[in-house]
């Protein structure tokens, strides 16, 4: 479940970027202020500490 949340940020990361290469720089700020309030949300943040603790236990499990 980890691994799709990161891919689904990647793909979101990617889609701002192709679409803010294409409108201009106008629509890509547009673009990139919109992309840091979803970032800041709540359920983002969530996320983010869920991704963090799972590589987290990742890394110690493979480190040993």
């Amino acid at each position: 479940m980890t691994y799709l949340r990161i891919l689904f940020v990647a793909a979101i990361a990617f889609g701002a970027y192709t679409l803010g290469a294409r409108a201009g720089r106008g629509r890509y700020r547009s673009i990139k202020k919109n992309a840091k309030k979803a970032w800041d949300t709540q359920g983002m943040r969530s996320a983010r500490k869920t991704t963090k603790a799972g590589s987290r236990k990742l890394t110690r499990a493979l480190a040993k």
